[in-house]
């Protein structure tokens, strides 16, 4: 769809929707340039939805976006662009409606106040943090996610979460019952070649061997205690993603790594740690798995969800555990290797095209034919 005024309000001009096809609004405005976790998400359902299977559903894709990010969509979505950028453009845009739409998908909770003609709304809840662990949060930003979470869970026709453990929380904490769709990896992580996995290596002076971290170092990720925890161990941490304000002690910061440049990190490493003490489901540890990496996280419920007994899980926080588990891990290659083929199987045992066609289950429940 061009941008043109009448886009930039929101209409869906009829001249651009597949006339045998079920006209889908996303509430795409938390995708952003080299975004992770939501925005993986928004990007592989999304791609799934009228890439992978085109010939299978009949879905028009329109998608909400900020100006920076319609870039981003996959091929085949329409983009709606919205003014703004940030946290509060998101939460005033996301509150109004798309008219001609058959089925409105928040996929990051929110969903419209203003809904002309009924139309039927769906929220996907990634997690309750906001919740269960505030104190990771602003106060600000928590109180208002709260109250966006609780107009969904009030309003939407359906709600999706990505693991029985949300929906479990979900029902606990605001009464309301989910369809549960788990995520896949991301098509992109694959096992690299050897090449790839040594020229990685060499462009960012990585040791023979080495524990990998992917991710911000927030509140919710243990990283200080799996850096003392591989200090004991002899094996150097290695942490891939945006610089935190303060580095962790005695681990090597890369910085941001690209997208490409990933799934040869992932296989370079001699295990890949993910110290997370909560989770909505855990995507990184499917992906390094994916990439044929073993893996090492906490034992909490979402995360055995994810990895179903493809990775070694200690206790949160139990850096004696930590330091056992490393210990064997980075010298026991038959165990490596077992890990390295059990998580491939749990990862490809999934793909995002499994995703798109639960979450198209849940549109016909509201009556979309798609």
């Amino acid at each position: 769809m061009a941008r043109t005024e009448g886009a930039a309000l929101g209409l869906v001009s009829p001249d651009d929707v597949r006339r045998d096809a079920a006209t889908i609004a996303f509430n795409a405005l938390a995708l952003q340039p080299q975004g992770c976790g939501v925005q993986l998400y928004v990007r592989s359902l999304l791609g799934a939805l009228v890439g992978d299977l085109a010939e299978e559903l009949r879905v028009d894709a329109v998608a909400t976006v900020f100006e920076d990010a319609a870039g981003e969509l996959p091929p085949g979505v329409r983009a709606v662009v919205r003014p703004g950028q940030g946290t509060l453009a998101r939460i005033v845009e996301g509150r109004r409606g798309m008219p001609g739409a058959a089925l409105v998908h928040g996929l990051d909770v929110q969903v419209p106040r203003s809904r002309p003609g009924g139309v039927p709304s769906v929220s996907t809840v990634h997690d309750l943090a906001v919740f269960d662990v505030p104190w990771t949060f602003s106060r600000r930003y928590a109180t208002a996610q709260r109250r966006i979470m609780r107009h969904a869970a009030r309003h939407a026709e359906a709600v999706v979460v990505d693991s029985a453990f949300t929906a479990e929380r979900l029902r606990r904490r605001l009464s309301r019952r989910a369809h549960v769709v788990p995520l896949a990896a991301p098509a992109d992580m694959a096992p690299a070649p050897p090449e790839e996995r040594e020229r990685v290596r060499a462009e960012r002076g990585l040791p023979g061997r080495f524990v990998l971290y992917v991710g911000r170092t927030e509140p919710r990720k243990d990283v200080a205690t799996v850096a003392v925890a591989c200090r004991a161990a002899g094996a150097p941490l290695v942490i891939a993603g945006r610089a935190p304000a303060r580095p962790v002690a005695g681990a090597v910061h890369l910085g941001y790594v690209p997208r490409e440049r990933l799934a040869a990190l992932y296989g370079a490493a001699t295990v890949v740690a993910y110290p997370s003490t909560y989770e909505g489901f855990g995507l990184p540890p499917l992906e390094a798995m994916a990439c044929g990496a073993p893996v090492l996280a906490y034992d909490i419920p979402p995360l055995r969800e994810t990895v179903a007994g493809a990775a070694e899980l200690v206790a949160p926080g139990d850096e004696d555990a930590l330091v056992s588990a490393l210990r064997r891990l980075l010298h026991d290659d038959d165990q490596r290797a077992d890990l390295a083929r059990r998580g491939r199987r749990r990862a490809g045992g999934r793909t995002w095209a499994d995703v798109a066609r639960a979450t198209a289950a849940v549109y016909r429940t509201l009556g979309v034919d798609c």
